[in-house]
């Protein structure tokens, strides 16, 4: 095969977010099967830091500052009849490095890591291109909409992404999604699929670094009484803070009737003021962003994550497994993890009482918490390596689609 061009709405470095995550693993097994030219944004100094490590893996490399604030995307957004999230990662300087990299280079495939990056394919090119929609985003505008928030802003956004999303999709030799699950959704939302490929393609961990028997747990947890809660991830991304307030609000003051030195610790770079202002109430702590989460997974008694709005496999999920840690988690959170409740983790409604319940049960059998945690990281051994999950990827990139062989 020829060389590829990888656009990525956001620097593959470092690895330490859940979209980071997916496209540098995607962008190493990428560099695997050919030279990879990569254009993307970079959002603060600590992305730019890494910029060395993006050069000694791409043949050449494009890193764009995104600095465009979110209103003058709107305004652009709106005057152009286009979805805020394309406006605000439009950029001239990208459009003419993408053309003129495509004349430079032997580019036979353009692979598109997110639905915001598909406006760089030029009309003309004749290549493949795949296209990582991960999931589908325009689904989850709607479901904001459909909760009442921003009502009319957020059911244009979804009604005008999801016409790009299909666009894409028929555009491109291969969409792939994180799960089959998000793959039916996507194929409900098209109506006509004739001319398109939707296939699955999940989500892994790096079993090796989230390992428990290399990692020193919290000094602060693991001494303090408990039992301790952690929950991890952006924390000004909506589903993130949502499940937080929901903990912090509904779920510890439930739980702490039962015990009362029970804790609940919120994990994760940028915490909105709504949740910060929490900190302290109710057995909360907002720690904000931490060097290493590992620590914390470590001392933790459990992790929860009781999502209500969750696209594709949740990063924060198999992470807490290959730490050994018992999860006890939404139906929502669950997607896409083919785990066995009961064994591997706990499933269990976004309901305080409920979810209570379930907490102190595990807590009082140390016995059945550490086999729950055990069956889980052996889990994401056998199944969730990212060796194992990429391995199609080769296939999927070097076949020849119905549009090649015409």
């Amino acid at each position: 095969m020829g060389e590829i061009l990888f656009l990525a709405h956001r620097m593959p470095f470092p690895p330490d977010r859940g979209d980071k995550i997916r496209s540098h693993h995607l962008l190493k097994a990428l560099v695997a099967l050919a030279p990879v030219h990569v254009g993307t944004f970079c959002e603060s100094p600590q992305d730019r830091a890494h910029k060395e490590e993006l050069a000694k893996l791409a043949k050449t490399h494009c890193l764009r500052d995104r600095t465009k604030p979110l209103w003058r995307a709107g305004i652009e957004a709106v005057v152009a009849r286009k979805p805020v999230s394309l406006t605000a990662f439009d950029d001239t300087a990208l459009r003419g490095w993408v053309s003129q990299t495509l004349a430079d280079h032997p580019i036979d495939t353009i692979f598109v890591f997110s639905g915001q990056m598909g406006q760089y394919i030029p009309d003309d090119f004749t290549g493949r291109v795949v296209f990582d929609l991960c999931d589908v985003d325009s689904a989850k505008f709607d479901a904001y909409a459909d909760q009442g928030e921003r009502r009319w802003i957020n059911r244009r956004e979804g009604r005008l992404l999801g016409r790009e999303e299909a666009r894409l999709a028929r555009r491109a030799d291969n969409t792939l999604l994180i799960t089959e699950a998000e793959a039916a959704l996507f194929r409900s939302r098209l109506g006509d699929i004739s001319g398109t490929q939707l296939t699955a393609l999940g989500n892994g961990i790096d079993a090796d670094f989230f390992d428990p028997a290399a990692t020193t747990p919290h000094p602060e947890l693991a001494t303090d009484e408990g039992p301790h809660l952690v929950f991890t991830g952006q924390m000004d991304y909506r589903p993130n803070v949502e499940a937080a307030l929901w903990i912090m609000r509904q779920l510890m003051p439930v739980l702490r009737q039962r015990h009362p030195h029970a804790f609940f610790h919120l994990v994760g770079r940028a915490p909105t003021l709504s949740l910060r202002a929490l900190h302290g109430e109710n057995g909360v702590r907002v720690w904000g962003e931490v060097p290493d989460v590992r620590p914390f997974l470590a001392a933790a008694h459990m992790v929860v994550a009781p999502l209500i709005i969750a696209r594709g496999v949740q990063n924060k999920v198999l992470e807490a497994m290959a730490m050994a840690r018992p999860v006890v988690l939404t139906p929502e959170a669950a997607t896409g993890i083919d785990a066995q409740d009961g064994l591997n983790f706990a499933i269990c409604p976004a309901d305080p009482h409920a979810m209570s319940d379930v907490i102190a049960v595990i807590y009082a059998d140390a016995e059945r918490a550490g086999q729950m945690g055990r069956a889980a990281r052996q889990f994401v051994l056998d199944t969730k390596s990212w060796g194992a999950v990429l391995a199609p990827l080769a296939g999927i990139v070097q076949r020849r689609s119905a549009r090649d062989e015409a």
